[in-house]
């Protein structure tokens, strides 16, 4: 499998936290206990020495380099001057998911991790050949990020129980008729087990 990292997509307070502008996905991450898997999931790629990096989403307060009018959803999100803001705590990741030890990439526009940031530079100076994806969504976001990643070399792995979309039936269609032609797919528990194998 080479050397992989674990990309944690958008775990934010703004997003599936205390601040957050959207319920249903909150509620999708709980009822799969998505916050608790992708946190022992961290946990343990830690101690197998593998990079964790957290791709966030931010905007500035006056849009720069954000806004367009290309993407009806992101026209609708920009609606809001105070949605995400660069600096206030809804762009934090979640607390719980934190350690000093990992890394950061910041997007300011779109809906995947790689374009327009350094993500694919970092892993490439870190060795990585594989990419684990946890977080949300999936209804963009981790879709996005596999087959970004896909299309620049990269393995993927889904962590099924580690990502949430809405709603439950186009999530899991998503995970069947998608991911599964970009991605090799398990679980939280499997993957730990391989990790601490040293696989």
């Amino acid at each position: 499998m080479g050397r992989a990292a674990v990309l944690v997509m958008e775990m934010q307070r703004g997003v599936i936290g205390d601040v957050t502008n959207f319920p249903d996905l909150v509620d999708a991450c709980a009822r799969h206990d998505v916050v608790p898997h992708i946190a022992a999931l961290l946990q343990a790629a830690r101690a197998a020495g593998l990079p964790v990096i957290h791709c966030t989403a931010a905007f500035r307060a006056d849009r720069a380099g954000s806004y367009t009018d290309n993407c009806p959803f992101i026209t609708a999100l920009l609606r809001d001057p105070a949605h995400m803001l660069e600096g206030t705590p809804a762009v934090d990741v979640l607390p719980e998911l934190w350690d000093g030890s990992d890394l950061e990439s910041r997007r300011h526009h779109g809906f995947s991790p790689f374009t327009g940031t350094s993500l694919d530079t970092t892993l490439r100076s870190l060795g990585v050949s594989t990419v684990v994806a946890v977080g949300v969504s999936l209804n963009l976001g981790i879709p996005g990020l596999a087959l970004e990643a896909v299309n620049l070399g990269y393995r993927v792995t889904v962590v099924t129980d580690a990502v949430a979309g809405i709603p439950e039936e186009y999530a899991q269609a998503v995970l069947k008729h998608t991911l599964s032609l970009l991605s090799t797919r398990t679980t939280t528990a499997q993957l730990i087990e391989e990790w601490k194998a040293g696989h």
